[in-house]
């Protein structure tokens, strides 16, 4: 069962295989694994313990950040994703990203980005389309209002964690929808970055 894996220079946590998204470019519709994973495919969901013992066996300080980000939503599990920040925060100066679809609020019932503060240096959300009729085809998500529960997410994580970024996979929208993101992530309190597929 692979619970971390290395990309580049980070560390990844995969923490589930649920999802609340459909996307049609999905990697895990291509592809078993990622960076040296050969694949992220949970038999089942790690124990808190288990993900601290994989994560505290590895040389921390020889990765640039450690990212939550695996075949699934991490907010799936958001009390151990924090559980596990925090342990690190106490043991390491290593940088936290979260990647996340924005449905955390959605899935929670309730806002919990307050939760991230002190915890979670970076959450990136993938927005994916400039219009919430786009989004519906593309990320083909099971909340109704998806679209605008994850523009409010990123507005209201924006107010509690240092860096937030949305972010677009390139290619796969035309120029004038990237502008469109670029704004929308603008008036979330967001950058924007466009990135590639793989």
């Amino acid at each position: 069962m692979t619970i971390t894996y290395q990309v580049h220079t980070g560390l990844y946590v995969n923490l589930t295989n649920r999802c609340s998204n459909h996307c049609v470019f999905c990697e895990r519709e291509k592809t078993d694994g990622v960076g040296d994973a050969v694949s992220l495919w949970l038999p089942r969901e790690p124990s808190l313990e288990e993900i601290w013992a994989d994560v505290s066996a590895r040389d921390l300080p020889a990765y640039s950040e450690l990212v939550f980000c695996g075949f699934g939503e991490p907010t799936e599990r958001l009390d151990v994703l924090l559980d596990i920040a925090a342990r690190v925060k106490r043991v390491s100066s290593l940088p936290v990203r979260v990647n996340t679809n924005g449905m955390g609020n959605l899935i929670a019932g309730a806002d919990v980005t307050p939760r991230f503060a002190g915890l979670i240096d970076v959450v990136s959300v993938s927005l994916n389309a400039a219009r919430a009729a786009d989004y519906e085809k593309t990320c083909r998500p099971d909340y109704p209002d998806a679209f605008a529960g994850l523009l409010d997410f990123t507005r209201r994580i924006s107010r509690h964690v240092p860096r937030v970024v949305m972010s677009v996979v390139e290619h796969t929208l035309p120029a004038e929808d990237i502008e469109l993101c670029r704004a929308l992530a603008a008036s979330c309190g967001a950058a924007l970055r466009v990135r590639d597929l793989y």
